[in-house]
């Protein structure tokens, strides 16, 4: 079977705010339909925003904090429950489906885009 994926232009792909930050801190969210968490990271000159992350099976809320990930920053935010997400936390799904975070390997600046 043969996959066909849309090509986009680099003008396309720069319009996507993939931007680092640090997870300041990260918190139940019971009110999820699938268990996940509420964090909250630094974004450099983009600001302080929170998210909610379906992370729980490969993270505890301790490890998260100071952790570099990626998100996306120029979504609308959108509601999840009662809770109102403003950017989205990015990753893969494992071999079970659960997703382990995009994140650097060397820390860089908040806010930094990848390129």
């Amino acid at each position: 079977m043969e996959n066909t994926l849309e090509t986009i232009t680099w003008n396309d792909f720069e319009k996507v705010e993939l931007r680092v930050g640090t997870i300041l801190e990260a918190a139940d969210f019971p009110g999820a339909r699938k268990p996940a968490y509420k964090v909250r990271v630094d974004f450099g000159e983009f600001g302080i925003k929170w998210s909610s992350a379906q992370i729980t099976k490969h993270y505890t809320k301790e490890e998260l904090i100071g952790k570099q990930i990626v998100g996306v920053i120029n979504f609308p935010k959108k509601q999840i429950a009662n809770f109102m997400s403003e950017f989205l936390v990015t990753g893969f799904a494992d071999e079970n489906g659960d997703i382990v975070l995009t994140a650097i390997d060397k820390q860089v600046p908040n806010g930094s885009k990848l390129i």
